[in-house]
Order: C-alpha cells, then structure tokens, then sequence
C-alpha cells in the first residue's frame, strides 16, 4: 500500500510540472505584457522627460516625486482620486451583485433578460464605442445633434 501511495505523489509531481511545462509558453507573453508597462513608468518616473524634445533626458531620481508632493493641489488630486475610485467600486460592487441576485430568481422572461445583460460582453469594445460614438455624436442623424439643431448649432 505504501508504494501505491508514492506512485500517486510521484504522477502527481509529474503532472504538476508537466502542466507547468505546457503552460510556460503562454505565460511569458502574458508576464512580460503585464510587466513591462509599470517598468517603463518607474523608468520614466525618474527621468527628465520632455515630449518636445524627447532625444534630451536626464536621470533626476526622486525629484518628480518630491515635485508632486510640494504641488499644492496634490492632496486634492488624491482625494478625488480615492474618492472616485472608492466609488466607483462601491457602485459596481453593489449594482453587480444586485442584479445577480435579480437575474438569479425565477421571473416572467428571466431567460430572455440574461441573454441581454450579458449580449454586451459579446461585442468588440472597439466597435461598442463606435457604435455608441455614432449614435450619441452623428452630426445629423445622433442623438446629439436634435437638440444642438433646435438652439442653432448645427451642421451648415
């Protein structure tokens, strides 16, 4: 019984690091597409950079930083900050599980309501905003463009 038990912790090790294996491939992309971006900001966090003349950088350390924390609206750009990200987690917590809780319960047309609250995340996002940049902004057929009509403002 003893050596049944050792075959199974060894084929487990195997497949563990055979699911490793497989999985690495994918995985490097992924860390070095996650990873890359927060060190070019920490590079760029204590380098002088200027767009308009990008080839002129020089290292500076610390001071961008000491900079921002001596700007006087610093405090109120964090509070807003927090305050909007506070919220908005807040809101899309609270929503999200209210209506999985709604669309949990058995209801006249339950079925139908699901497939539209999640036919959303079917479509690119980039055709989404297309879609609604066309619908809101058109010049003359978009939602915005009765009312700009209607005061004066509008396409000649």
């Amino acid at each position: 019984m003893g050596s049944m038990a050792t075959f199974q912790t060894i084929r487990r090790k195997r497949l563990r690091w055979t699911t490793v294996f497989m999985t690495s491939p994918s995985l490097l992309p992924l860390f070095v597409w996650m990873a890359v971006p927060p060190i070019i900001t920490l590079y760029f966090s204590i380098e002088h950079y200027t767009l308009m003349s990008p080839n002129r950088t020089r290292f500076v350390g610390f001071q961008n930083y000491l900079y921002f924390l001596k700007e006087p609206g610093f405090p109120d750009a964090i509070r807003n900050s927090l305050i909007i990200l506070v919220s908005v987690i807040g809101v899309t917590t609270i929503g999200g599980a209210l209506l999985a809780w709604l669309f949990d319960e058995d209801f006249p047309g339950c079925r139908i309501a699901r497939v539209l609250i999640i036919a959303p995340f079917f479509v690119m996002p980039t055709v989404s905003a297309l879609m609604w940049k066309n619908l809101m902004m058109h010049p003359i057929y978009g939602l915005m463009a009765f009312p700009l009509r209607a005061i004066g403002i509008g396409p000649d």
